[in-house]
């Protein structure tokens, strides 16, 4: 539904200065829901979940087959800005910033 974990992820690293966040739902419902346009910008894909993944895959088959992607594995346990969250998130996301930032 886009409502705590992405927006959260976003609001932590909107200040980054090599990323620029954007968050969207893969539910029909979401606030704010992934389109093609979202993928097409950008340079890569980080999802909650696997079904997550899946379902983006499903929906939007052709620019997903060259998007490079990551499944974080954070399960939908916590609030908007919770402690725990965003030491997940960054646990998570960091690893893959120091990858990029090397490459």
């Amino acid at each position: 539904m886009n409502q705590w974990r992405s927006p959260t992820a976003e609001q932590i690293y909107r200040d980054h200065p090599v990323v620029n966040p954007r968050s969207a739902g893969t539910n029909k419902g979401a606030r704010r829901a992934v389109t093609s346009e979202l993928l097409d910008w950008a340079d890569l894909v980080l999802v909650m979940e696997q079904k997550h993944l899946k379902r983006l895959r499903e929906q939007f088959s052709e620019t997903m087959q060259s998007k490079p992607t990551a499944v974080l594995d954070i399960p939908d346990l916590y609030r908007y800005m919770e402690p725990e969250l965003i030491r997940e998130l960054q646990s998570s996301i960091d690893p893959l910033l120091e990858q990029a930032l090397e490459a």
